[in-house]
C-alpha cells in the first residue's frame, strides 16, 4: 500500500526501489554492523560457542568424553562399551551443545508493504532479520527460519555459515518481489490460514532454539499467542514489532488524504482531535497488549519504526524482555 496526499506523494521524491523492496546487496552489507551488536547482560548456564546470554530452555546435551569412574558418579552415565573393552568402569561426560538453531520468522504479508515515510515495513523487517542472521553466523549458531505471506510459507532448514545467511536473504528478496515464487533451496506451502505460520513453527522447531518473530502484529491473534506460548516453554523467543508513524498517529489534515492500494483507492477525510486521540489510543493499546504478553511469557520485545535504525532496535531487543 502506498499513501500519498492529493497533490503530492511523500515517497515520490525518494523513488528508489530499495525503499519499497529489500535489497540483497543491502542485507549482505549489514554483516559489519551486526558484528558491533553486544550481547545482552543476562545470565548464562554454561559457556557456549554461540549464545545471546539467555537462560537457555531445554538445552540439548552432547557427549564430550569418557574418564575413569569416580566415587559419586551417576551409574546411569557409565560408558558400558569402554568399560567392557578396558575392564575398568568409565563414566561418560556430557556438555551443552556448542551451537543452537536460530530461527527467523519473517512476516512479509501485504500489510508490510506500507510506509508514509522512511522505508516500507518489509524493508525494515528484512534489515532487522539480516542483523540477527549475521549475529547468529558470527556466534557460530545454525541459521534457519520461515518467511510467510498472506498465502504462502517458505521454510529454510537451519544451517551454519554465511552461505546460510545469503540463501535466506535471497529468499527474502524473492518473496518480497514475487510472493508466488520460491527459491530452489526453500520449501513452499500454499493455502495459508491465520494460525498456520506459528503452528508450523511449533512443529518444526527443536527445543533449545532461539526464535525471532518480526512482524507488524496484524497476524497476532489469540491462536498465534497460544502457539507462541507453547513454543516459549522450551525455546527463547523475541518479538520485534514494525510500524509506521501513520499507524501510530493520524496527521493533522488540512485536506483529504488519498490512500491507494491494489484494492483501489479511497479518501481519508480530515479528522478532529477526538478522532485522532482514539486512533492513537487504539494503536497504543495494541502495542501494550503485545508487550504485556511478552512480559508474561518472559519473551524479548522491541519495536522498530519505518524511520528508525534497525541496529538500535535489534540491540534493544537482545537486551531486554
Amino acid at each position: 500500500m502506498v499513501v500519498k496526499r492529493m497533490r503530492e506523494d511523500p515517497l515520490a521524491d525518494l523513488g528508489a526501489r530499495a525503499l519499497t523492496e529489500p535489497s540483497f546487496a543491502d542485507l549482505m552489507k549489514l554483516s559489519g554492523r551486526a558484528g558491533l551488536l553486544s550481547r545482552p547482560p543476562r545470565a548464562i548456564n554454561a559457556r557456549q560457542r554461540g549464545d545471546y546470554r539467555a537462560h537457555f530452555k531445554a538445552r540439548g546435551m552432547e557427549y564430550g568424553e569418557s574418564r575413569p569412574y569416580q566415587q559419586g558418579d551417576d551409574v546411569r552415565a557409565l560408558d558400558w562399551r569402554l568399560t567392557a573393552r578396558l575392564g575398568k568402569p568409565h563414566t561418560k561426560l556430557f556438555q551443552e551443545e556448542r551451537e543452537r538453531p536460530v530461527h527467523l520468522v519473517l512476516d512479509l504479508g501485504s500489510s508490510m508493504a506500507f510506509a508514509t515515510r522512511g522505508v516500507f515495513k518489509c524493508v525494515q523487517a528484512a534489515r532487522a532479520a539480516a542483523l540477527l542472521a549475521w549475529k547468529a553466523v558470527e556466534d557460530g549458531d545454525r541459521l534457519g527460519g520461515m518467511i510467510f505471506t498472506d498465502r504462502d510459507c517458505y521454510e529454510a532448514i537451519p544451517a551454519r555459515g554465511s552461505l546460510a545467511a545469503a540463501r535466506f536473504f535471497k529468499a527474502i528478496v524473492s518473496v518480497s518481489s514475487s510472493p508466488t515464487n520460491s527459491s530452489a533451496n526453500d520449501r513452499r506451502s500454499t493455502g495459508m490460514t491465520a494460525a498456520t505460520p506459528m503452528a508450523r513453527v511449533r512443529r518444526l522447531i527443536k527445543p533449545g532454539s532461539l526464535l525471532f518473530l518480526i512482524t507488524d502484529g496484524r497476524m497476532l491473534g489469540s491462536k498465534e499467542f497460544s502457539e507462541i506460548s507453547v513454543i516459549s516453554r522450551n525455546n527463547e523467543i523475541g518479538i520485534l514489532l514494525i510500524y509506521d508513524a501513520f499507524e501510530a498517529n493520524l496527521p493533522i489534515l488540512n485536506q483529504p488524504l488519498t490512500v491507494k492500494s491494489k484494492d483501489g483507492e479511497f479518501n481519508l477525510p480530515s479528522a478532529d482531535d477526538e478522532i485522532r486521540r482514539r486512533y492513537a489510543a487504539r494503536f497504543r493499546a495494541r502495542e501494550d497488549e503485545i508487550h504485556q504478553f511478552c512480559k508474561n511469557q518472559r519473551l524479548m520485545f522491541g519495536t522498530l519504526a519505518t524511520t528508525g535504525d534497525p541496529f538500535i532496535s535489534v540491540q534493544r531487543l537482545l537486551g531486554g524482555r
